[in-house]
């Protein structure tokens, strides 16, 4: 991102770049060709530009930042799909002021989205970037949105920066790489083992990754907590310094509940597929606590690979949805179609887990008609492929 992009983005800090900001908010990306013709009549085509392209990330953003937020704040490309949805923001720079945390440095900040929340939860905050524009872009949100005097924005490579002075330290490594998504904690950047060293240099700190981590690249001394959000997992973090080395976490959002796994808490038994279905959160699933979530409700698996849970009495839990089951048979399309056309069945929600059939392939087959709502499930159960039928408890 070169320097023509940081004279462009500084343009629209200006008077006239405010007011062609403020006439877009509800931009029509679809009438591009239209609106930047009309505005280039009074406006440098530079300047329309950077507006247009910032009036559509915008609007992108409003899903992770809201729209309060989102219709203020400044973005790049990257920054819109890498940063932080406020929602985890939020929460992890609260568990940062739990600690007693005041000042902290920032690495790989990005737009800002988490410093944003760390200062807003009262924490001074060194934000650290190396891309001249997406310092130029964190700048000026934490100018929007009235905490320059809680955040400094600093261009410099991470790896320079002496985090021994701050209470805490944050990284979040750059996951992409020119071909996608990174999925080697080395070839993070920086690298995992980097960011795991800076870490030890301050009392408390956060890394950022992806849920996919392996559990063996999890260091001893850290804590892993996955964290949802609505029930889609959004990312881990291993936590530093919170006197839990070895511990794993899931936390789910919005509600915040938090389940602790139990060292050592042996896989239960399964058993055969009683009234009652739990389908675990997928932070639950991803931190391996699938035998937590059994033994709070009494439960055993379907079957030892997957990761439903069953009983024969409702006990819920906000770590896992319920659904009571009607029909438990071995896979037969045939069977299934003849039973929803009896039941009348014209809404299905199809679940899958453990089996090879694609849900909306076996939508087209089923042809389903009438008034009637059901939930399929397509799974294992005992080692045979089974289909279970049932609606939300």
């Amino acid at each position: 991102m070169g320097h023509v992009d940081v004279d462009a983005f500084d343009s629209l800090l200006g008077d006239e770049g405010q007011a062609l900001l403020s006439g877009l908010r509800d931009y029509d990306p679809a009438k591009e060709l239209a609106t930047a013709t009309r505005l280039r009549r009074d406006h440098p085509p530079a300047l329309v530009s950077a507006a247009l392209t910032q009036a559509v990330l915008r609007q992108r953003a409003v899903a992770k930042f809201g729209p309060e937020d989102a219709h203020r704040m400044y973005f790049t490309q990257n920054g819109v799909e890498q940063s932080t949805r406020t929602s985890v923001a939020e929460y992890r720079a609260s568990r940062f002021a739990e600690f007693g945390v005041r000042r902290m440095a920032d690495l790989c900040c990005g737009i800002g989205g988490d410093a944003i929340a760390l200062a807003r939860a009262g924490i001074s905050v060194l934000a650290v970037d190396r891309d001249p524009l997406t310092c130029a872009v964190a700048r000026a949100n934490a100018e929007a949105l009235g905490l320059a005097e809680l955040i400094e924005v600093r261009r410099a490579d991470v790896t320079e920066v002496d985090t021994r002075p701050f209470d805490a330290v944050f990284v979040d490594p750059a996951r992409r790489g020119g071909r996608g998504r990174v999925f080697d904690p080395e070839a993070y950047s920086p690298p995992l083992s980097w960011a795991v060293e800076a870490a030890r240099t301050t009392p408390r700190a956060a890394l950022k990754i992806a849920p996919g981590v392996p559990h063996e690249a999890v260091p001893e001394d850290a804590e892993a907590e996955w964290i949802s959000d609505h029930g889609q997992v959004k990312e881990a973090v291993l936590w530093f310094g919170t006197a839990r080395p070895g511990l794993r976490r899931a936390t789910l959002l919005p509600s915040g509940h938090s389940l602790l796994g139990t060292p050592l808490l042996p896989a239960p038994e399964p058993g055969p597929v009683g009234r009652w279905l739990y389908e675990p959160d997928g932070a639950v699933i991803r931190a391996h606590l699938v035998a937590d979530v059994a033994a709070r409700v009494g439960g055993r698996l379907i079957d030892p690979t997957i990761a439903y849970i069953t009983t024969d009495e409702l006990r819920p839990t906000p770590f896992a949805t319920a659904y009571e089951i009607t029909d438990v048979l071995p896979f037969n399309l045939k069977r299934l179609k003849a039973l929803l056309r009896e039941r009348e069945v014209g809404i299905a929600t199809i679940k899958k887990r453990g089996s090879a059939v694609e849900p909306e392939q076996l939508r087209k087959k089923l042809r389903l008609e009438g008034g009637n709502a059901c939930t399929i499930v397509l799974t294992r159960s005992a080692g045979s492929p089974t289909m279970l039928l049932g609606h939300p408890a």
